[in-house]
């Protein structure tokens, strides 16, 4: 296997360009995400209904929630 991981598409890069790229490009992949408290912010009412408790019909200009 002689395929590089990592391939310049334009231009040409040096070795140490190369290894700095893959190195940032690690780190990144290796960090932490940062602990944020994320509250859960649920709705009131349902995004959806059940059709057996609708009506049969309802008006054109009803349609909207």
């Amino acid at each position: 296997m002689n395929t590089p991981d990592i391939r310049v598409e334009k231009g040409h890069a040096d070795p140490e360009e190369v290894a700095a790229i893959t190195a940032v490009l690690l780190a990144r992949a290796a960090a932490q995400p940062a602990a944020t408290t994320q509250t859960h912010r649920g709705r009131a009412k349902a995004g959806w209904r059940r059709l057996e408790r609708e009506p049969g019909f309802r008006a054109p200009h009803s349609w909207h929630a």
